[in-house]
C-alpha cells in the first residue's frame, strides 16, 4: 500500500444533484494533489456512469456541473468502478458506460478498501 491512494465511495445518484457532486469534488482535489484516486459508485450512484447521464443532471447555480467534474477527473487520471450487483439490478452493461468506468465486484471493493484511505458519501 502506498500512502497516496484514495478510494471515494458514493451511493448518491441522480436523485440528489447537489450531493452527487461532492464525491467528484473531493476526488478531483485529491488528484490535483497527486493522490491516485478511484471513485466506487454503488446503488443509484452507478447511473452517473451511463453515457449521456451527466449531461441530464440539473445544473445548480454556483456549483460545478457533473460533465466538467468528470472531464477533469479523467484528465487527471481518475478511475470509476461500479458495483456489479447494483448494475445488474438496473440492467446496466459495460457497453452503456462512459469511457474510464468499469464494473467491479465485491472482492475488488474489499481489496481497494483494505489498501487505500477511504471516504464515503
Amino acid at each position: 500500500m502506498t500512502e497516496d491512494e484514495l478510494l471515494v465511495v458514493s451511493k448518491i445518484g441522480p436523485e440528489d444533484p447537489e450531493k452527487l457532486l461532492m464525491p467528484f469534488i473531493v476526488a478531483n482535489a485529491a488528484l490535483t494533489m497527486d493522490i491516485k484516486t478511484t471513485v466506487f459508485l454503488m446503488a443509484s450512484g452507478v447511473e452517473l456512469a451511463l453515457k449521456g447521464k451527466a449531461e441530464q443532471i440539473e445544473k445548480l447555480s454556483e456549483m460545478p456541473d457533473l460533465p466538467k467534474l468528470l472531464e477533469t477527473f479523467f484528465s487527471l487520471g481518475g478511475e470509476i468502478k461500479l458495483c456489479g450487483p447494483c448494475c445488474n439490478h438496473r440492467h446496466i452493461t459495460t457497453d452503456q458506460l462512459i469511457e474510464g468506468a468499469s464494473i467491479g465486484g465485491a472482492a475488488g471493493l474489499v481489496d481497494m478498501i483494505t489498501n487505500r484511505k477511504v471516504v464515503s458519501f
